[in-house]
């Protein structure tokens, strides 16, 4: 079953979701230091993420899966978000620098038609990070937090689907090690978790992250790829 923004969004105002965005903030920004004049797209619930860099980008667009539906835009800038059909963005080919999926790979009914999409939209020499629940982690089986909705994946999957689809992994990254409990005893010690699980267990991370470049070689069959490209909802104001 499918979350909702609302049910995303109530996550980060929690404890856990706090720590959580902290974390996978320091692992994006650790990939992606600098959009200086880039355009970035943020598929799925991103608003949590995207503000990393809004104010340096050149275009900020954040878009959710129609049954998603649409979070409230952060403060500080115009709305430039809308929910769309996964499979038929509403923007030209080869639009984006950089491509932010969270919340929305496993979330999408069809994952690699969402893709295909990505590969579409992205630059030839853009690059695509996917964060997705890890199937052998505990927080793809608990439905408290939205990591536990939709399909998780194992970094092997991850990166087999992506060579299926025309993209290159160029780097790979888990996060998440404590159990997903809001409990504060437990989250005095999150930090202690992190670092424990990378060394000991990180097979059994909560999250699996993923780098991509777009191969340039890959070819999209016409057949598959979206005839119609429609806009649902525009939030813009």
């Amino acid at each position: 079953m499918a979350i909702d923004a609302r049910d995303a969004e109530a996550f980060y105002t929690t404890a856990l979701g706090r720590l959580t965005a902290r974390l996978l903030r320091r692992k994006l920004l650790a990939w992606w230091p600098s959009c200086a004049n880039l355009s970035i797209l943020g598929l799925g619930h991103t608003g949590p993420y995207l503000h990393l860099w809004r104010e340096q980008a050149q275009r900020s667009i954040a878009v959710s899966p129609a049954q998603l539906g649409l979070a409230p835009w952060p403060l500080g800038r115009p709305s430039q978000a809308c929910t769309a059909e996964e499979d038929a963005l509403p923007f030209p080919d080869l639009t984006f620098d950089r491509i932010l999926l969270v919340h929305g790979l496993e979330q999408a009914d069809h994952a690699r038609r969402t893709l295909r999409e990505a590969w579409r939209l992205l630059k030839d020499d853009g690059r695509l990070i996917i964060v997705v629940p890890n199937r052998r982690g505990l927080w793809a089986h608990s439905e408290s937090t939205p990591f536990g909705h939709g399909q998780p994946y194992s970094q092997g999957q991850l990166a087999r689907l992506l060579a299926s689809l025309f993209f290159q992994v160029e780097q790979q990254d888990s996060a998440l090690f404590i159990p997903p409990l809001d409990w504060p005893p437990l989250l005095r010690g999150f930090n202690l978790w992190e670092r424990a699980g990378h060394a000991i267990a990180p097979q059994f991370a909560g999250l699996t992250l993923v780098e991509a470049s777009k191969d340039i070689h890959g070819i999209i069959p016409v057949h598959q790829r979206a005839a119609g490209r429609r806009v649902l909802v525009d939030a813009g104001r």
